[in-house]
């Protein structure tokens, strides 16, 4: 008995690891050598391609590409139709296979619906990037980006509120009663 559930139109390619508690949904395609961790949920036609990497609690979904190259840490949520690349400059008549970046997306990140991922970057802790935004380079921990190319409009707790730093650099997540403190343009919770 299989220890995830598996939707009968979906495809799992083997070998592959995936945890306890998964569930894969319909039309979508697990290749071979990627790793999935306990109870990740992929969407309907999501593509999880070879050597792709997601921790635990990872929510994808419908209709996602995670290409190799694609780290995604524990509790990170992937929206909608949102897509990362693992090439620069491809070209069709090109084989690039031994061009692809890595991207790495740290724990509790946020990426929204139809954003785009730009090969090659890392996307900080609990970061929120909006829908839509085309993101071409690096993401602080708990950045809140939007725009295309994408561009920092504040910052955000772990739970996805927008924070309000007072003269002291402090805020407080209303829902948590968590601070965050900001020095030299980073923001560390501090309690």
């Amino acid at each position: 008995m299989e220890s995830f559930f598996c939707h009968e139109t979906a495809v799992i390619d083997q070998p592959c690891q995936i945890g306890v508690g998964v569930k894969v949904w319909h039309f979508s395609h697990i290749m071979a050598h990627s790793i999935i961790g306990e109870n990740c949920n992929i969407g309907q036609n999501v593509v999880v391609s070879p050597q792709v990497m997601l921790g635990k609690n990872v929510k994808v979904q419908n209709n996602v590409s995670i290409y190799t190259g694609v780290i995604c840490e524990d509790d990170v949520f992937l929206g909608p139709s949102m897509v990362f690349t693992n090439v620069i400059n491809p070209r069709s008549a090109i084989i690039r296979k031994a061009e692809y970046k890595e991207t790495l997306v740290k724990k509790g990140a946020s990426i929204g619906a139809n954003a785009t991922i730009i090969c090659g970057i890392t996307i900080g802790e609990f970061a929120m990037v909006g829908a839509g935004a085309v993101v071409t380079k690096d993401v602080k921990p708990y950045a809140l980006i939007v725009g295309n190319p994408a561009r920092q409009m504040g910052w955000v707790s772990e739970y996805g509120h927008k924070l309000a730093f007072d003269a002291n650099n402090l805020a407080t997540c209303k829902e948590s009663n968590q601070v965050y403190k900001l020095i030299h343009n980073h923001v560390v919770k501090v309690q």
